[in-house]
């Protein structure tokens, strides 16, 4: 391949330490009751003298007898959580008490968009760490090679966040598990990264995208990892705008003058920076013969991309589909989120299988979502093709935390079901990440309201995948309000949510999710929207609806409903 050292080093290192954790994967999950009870026990006993384990009765739960009766008063002890009902104890360990929701204080916050204007802190453990995002991780490497090969043959380019963004009221820090990830990964593995983590610290984006490529560009890159797919989209944007000062700066071993770049990552960037002509001019004949050179043209030995696939992405895998190798393996990046790393994808299908050793997993099935009294399943009870939303328990401080996801099971992984998303519920509209809550943006609108004095008679949004964007409708109370004041307010509502939703405003900022658009509608228009649902067949006395949704069959009937 080019002349690429053959990978022997990372090859055998990673089938070492993955291959162990590998067995004990397949260990735990050849009996999914019996680990679940077992993992229970475990987080159950890990927290049971600290204040919620104490308050939650964990010892009186821990006196049961065999796993259904341990379920059983879990279930009576301790109630389902959503973050909100967990933050006044994260609140305490932000301020420097110990032993609140686990022993000691956390090693780290990830953070991530909350129902309300504040962002949840997830607290880390270190018990976690290790586990979770150390050992699985081990396994996750050792999947690619299983996969491919050849695939730590050149160089890696991995898309994480940074490492560190800021520091709770006691000085522990917070930041991206993603990037404590990469930073911890074996020595081996990081001499492949074609660049070092500090380029993620780069707050213009368009600024990040053409570091990542200026300096992955120059390389064959067999392995490209980046949780959402949109970046894909975005960083060929970015090659398809500064291809030429790529090549400059690779034949000069420059970083560009014309990117605002912090002088500070400039210099930690230079080490890694020396003229390279052969690669220049290599890169100028892929532009004359191609046109627009896309990575199958400058990365043909690549070979396995890791993104998401499943949920809403499936659009932006459409954008992307013709852009690489034929042989690479475009693989599910699986069941993950700021709050819990669910399960890894180890083979070409979506299904995550799960860890069973590390978490204590519950679910409803989606039929039973709206019951006063739903049913909580366990691990081993969930049946292959039926869809549900997962609780999980963690050593990070999690109990019977409530996902918010819809999830379908897939074939076993052993003895264990497999997972993978469908799409948020309960109000959560997600396009590439940025977890958009139907009360964030019913806040956001009723604020803009009193601001701009336009109220509002009725409004509704939707996501748009197609164009990675919110529509945005209203129907203002004085039917004379015009078009450029409608944009007005939309600019506001927008404005609010990045202040409420951390997640939107990245993912505004860095352009995976578009300006809204806004739409005016005629009077009455909710009245004519569930008429015509009512028509169709739908329940008077059961009639409901989010005020957040992607829809494509309800956003059709609006779209009828906007003033010409």
């Amino acid at each position: 391949m080019n002349g690429e050292k053959a990978p022997i080093v990372p090859n055998f290192l990673l089938s070492v330490a993955g291959g162990i954790q590998w067995l004990k994967l397949k260990k735990a999950s050849r009996d999914p009751q019996k680990t679940s009870e077992q993992t229970l026990r475990g987080i159950l006993e890990y927290a049971k003298d600290t204040e919620y384990g104490k308050e939650h009765h964990f010892a009186d739960i821990l006196k049961a007898k065999n796993g259904v009766e341990l379920h059983r008063l879990y279930q009576q002890y301790v109630p389902a959580n959503d973050y909100e009902d967990l933050r006044p104890y994260v609140e305490k360990h932000k301020h420097g008490e110990a032993n609140i929701l686990f022993p000691g204080k956390p090693v780290l916050y990830a953070t991530t968009s909350g129902t309300t204007k504040e962002p949840k802190w997830i607290p880390i453990t270190d018990i976690y760490l290790n586990n979770v995002y150390g050992k699985e991780t081990k396994v996750w490497l050792y999947n690619f090679i299983r996969m491919r090969h050849n695939v730590f043959r050149g160089k890696i380019v991995s898309i994480v966040g940074k490492v560190k963004e800021g520091e709770a009221p006691d000085g522990t820090f917070y930041g991206s598990v993603s990037g404590v990830t990469q930073r911890d990964c074996p020595n081996f593995v990081k001499k492949l990264y074609c660049s070092p983590s500090d380029i993620f610290g780069i707050k213009d984006y368009t600024a990040r995208y053409y570091t990542i490529m200026r300096m992955g560009i120059e390389y064959s890159v067999t392995l490209v990892v980046t949780a959402n797919p949109s970046t894909i989209v975005e960083i060929q944007k970015n090659v398809d705008e500064w291809y030429d000062e790529y090549v400059k700066d690779i034949e000069n071993g420059t970083l560009s003058d014309k990117v605002n770049i912090e002088p500070e990552i400039r210099e930690a960037v230079k080490p890694y920076l020396k003229p390279n002509p052969q690669r220049a001019q290599e890169l100028r004949k892929l532009k004359e013969k191609y046109g627009r050179p896309l990575p199958k043209h400058y990365w043909p030995n690549l070979q396995i991309l890791n993104t998401w696939k499943c949920g809403n992405t499936a659009v932006y895998l459409d954008k992307f589909k013709d852009w690489f190798p034929e042989q690479m393996l475009h693989q599910e990046f699986g069941y993950f989120s700021s709050e819990c790393r669910f399960g890894l994808v180890l083979d070409d299908t979506n299904n995550s299988v799960l860890f069973p050793h590390f978490h204590y997993y519950e679910f409803i099935a989606e039929e039973d979502l709206d019951s006063e009294n739903p049913r909580y399943l366990q691990l081993h009870e969930l049946q292959e093709g039926k869809r549900y939303c997962p609780f999980v328990t963690t050593y990070a401080g999690l109990y019977r935390y409530n996902m918010n996801d819809l999830l379908q099971v897939g074939p076993k992984f052993e003895n264990t079901p497999t997972v993978h998303m469908i799409q948020k519920v309960n109000g959560i509209v997600t396009m590439t990440g940025e977890k958009l809550h139907e009360r964030q943006f019913i806040n956001a609108v009723r604020e803009t309201e009193k601001e701009l004095k336009l109220p509002v008679a009725f409004f509704v949004g939707f996501a748009d995948m197609e164009k990675s964007a919110y529509h945005f409708y209203y129907e203002f109370k004085d039917q004379s309000v015009t078009q450029e004041q409608a944009e007005e307010f939309t600019k506001s509502v927008d404005a609010k949510l990045k202040e409420m939703n951390i997640e939107y405003d990245a993912k505004r900022a860095s352009f995976r999710v578009k300006d809204p658009i806004t739409h005016r509608m005629v009077e009455n228009s909710f009245e004519q929207f569930k008429a015509a649902c009512i028509a169709e067949g739908s329940r008077d006395g059961q009639f409901k609806m989010n005020l957040l949704m992607q829809d494509e069959k309800r956003h059709a009937k609006f779209k009828k409903l906007v003033k010409e």
